[in-house]
Parts: structure tokens; sequence; C-alpha cells
């Protein structure tokens, strides 16, 4: 039986705890807070994810194992250097489950595990993938991506199930811009709908969101045939469509008119798109992203909704 140590127990750390579990493994999830710890362990539930109990196997605690087979890193990107730092100098592959980049140094999770790891084997997991249906084992997919195929197949084992079917795929880079990326365009595609704008208008944002996808993917070194697979085309799909996407619910919101400040204000888990807008037109350094650019200047207060609908629109026209 392998040890995993799952570091974080938000919604998908918890998902994915129970995956792991669920998959054979033993299964160590570790909570911030003392506190935190002592009421999950003793409920078997996270508040975030309510009706599903966690498995008596799975050890919950704020103490970090001595040693492990591997760890998955499912905190959120903004909080992943910080984690980081505190983990033991373990001799086993990271595998980074958050999606984003960082805010003060534009690096996807794979660069800031690189930066404060480097020399440590690690992959990405990523993918079309919402939280409560992990956890209550519905059918899904997804994808680890790695340089290393050896890493990839390992990772894909430990984890798998028939009913959570893993790919590989060796372009870590156009994985995890598909994964930062669609949490923002589902900022938009949220923000069409509440506004009343009808689904032709989110069916073209979102086709038009996955071409900036590809050409971000590009420009930082990755395919642009990984952005039409699970981690670019699904998870933009599942996460501009799915009323559980926060991100969607987001836009949906000030759409209707709501204010950013205000909407935040009524939810505690992270959306974060919100970080990863700005970041991701700071990094893409002249890549033409008008979506992604549009919404990083609404979330800013620099756009109203009209103006940024109104500056997509007129566009100049050219072949697709």
């Amino acid at each position: 039986m392998n040890s995993v140590a799952v570091i974080g127990a938000g919604a998908w750390g918890t998902a994915l705890a129970i995956q792991a579990a669920r998959a054979g493994n033993f299964v160590t999830l570790w909570v911030r807070d003392p506190a935190g710890a002592g009421l999950i362990g003793a409920s078997r539930e996270n508040p975030r994810l309510p009706g599903i109990r966690i498995p008596e196997p799975i050890e919950v605690t704020h103490e970090l194992p001595d040693a492990i087979d591997v760890a998955l890193l499912a905190v959120p990107t903004q909080h992943l250097r910080g984690v980081l730092t505190r983990l033991p100098l373990w001799n086993a592959p990271l595998v980074a489950c958050a999606k984003g980049l960082e805010q003060t140094t534009f690096r996807l999770p794979l660069e800031i595990v690189a930066n404060v790891r480097p020399g440590t084997p690690a992959a990405i997991l990523t993918g079309p993938n919402f939280a409560h249906e992990i956890a209550a084992g519905l059918p899904a997919a997804a994808v680890v991506a790695a340089g290393d195929a050896g890493l990839r197949e390992a990772i894909a084992a430990l984890l798998g199930t028939p009913s959570f079917r893993l790919y590989g795929n060796d372009d870590p880079v156009g994985a995890q811009v598909g994964g930062a990326a669609k949490n923002v365009v589902a900022i938009a595609a949220g923000a069409v709908i509440g506004a009343g704008l009808g689904e032709n208008a989110r069916a073209a944002l979102i086709t038009r969101g996955l071409a900036e996808l590809a050409r971000l993917a590009v420009a930082l070194g990755g395919r642009s045939e990984t952005v039409m697979g699970l981690s670019g085309l699904g998870d933009l799909l599942l996460t501009c469509t799915g009323a559980a996407s926060r991100n969607y619910s987001l836009g949906l919101a000030l759409g209707h008119g709501g204010r950013l400040a205000d909407v935040l204000a009524g939810r505690s888990a992270v959306t974060e798109g919100i970080a990863t807008a700005p970041a991701l037109v700071a990094r893409a350094q002249g890549v033409d992203m008008p979506i992604c650019t549009a919404v990083a200047a609404l979330l800013a207060g620099r756009m109203t909704l009209t103006e940024a609908i109104t500056a997509l629109l007129a566009r100049p026209r050219r072949d697709e």
C-alpha cells in the first residue's frame, strides 16, 4: 500500500484524499490549523463538502508525516509557495493540484515548485473536475502532466480507478495554461449570461477564449493541441457552464449588476480567476488576449461590464 499525503483540506483536497483512499492507498489529509483538523477528524465531514463522509482509513491531521510516497499539493496557487516552504524534505514526488498563476511572480504552479524545491520530481494534476462529484465517486477524467513518462504513469496508477480515469500528457506547460486561463474566461462567460446576452454569445466567447488559451500555451512553450484536450477544452466547458463553478457564478453575479466586493463578501472559497486574470495578462507579454484583458480590467474597476462588452464587440473583423 502506498502512502499519499494530501496537503490542503479544502473541498478539492478532501475530494482527492477520498479518491486516493478509494484507489487503495494509505492517506494522510493535512489540515492547516489544529482546530480544523480536530473538527474534521471527529465529524468525518468537511463543511465545504456537505453530505460527503470521509472514510475512516484517512488520517486527518495537522501533523505532517515523516515519510510518504507522493504528496498532492491541493492548496490555492496563491498559497502554494508558503506551504512548500513548510513541508519536510520528503524524498517523494510532488503533484501540484492547483490552477492559476502566482500573482506576484506570474509563475505557474510547477514553476513555483521548481523555484522552491529545485530538482524535486513534480507533475500537475488538472482537468474538468468538480470536487463534490469526485468525492461522490461519479465518473470523471483528468490529466497528469509531466515531462517524465515514468512519473506520469506512476501517478496515474496510484490515483486512478474505473470511475476516475487519468490520462498522461508530456506538455505540463500547456496543461497548466489551460487550467489557469479557463477560470478567467469562465468569469466572462458568467457575466455574459448574467447580463442577458444569451447562449449564442456565451458559445462564441468560450470558443474565442479557447483560441486565447492556445495562443498563450504556444507562446510559453506548450502545444496548441494540449489545449484541445481535458486540461483545456474540457475544463473550459465545465467551468463556463457548470452551476458549481465559482468563477462562472462570480461572473454571473457581476452580470446581474453585483459589486465585486459584495459578491466576495458572501463566499469563503477562493475564486482563483480573480488573482489569475491580471497575472495572466502580465505573463502574456504581448500575446493577443482580449477576453482575459477585458476581465482583468473589469475586476480592477478600470472598465464597466458595458464598456468591456462594447470593446470586445468593436474589435476589427478578421478570419478565424
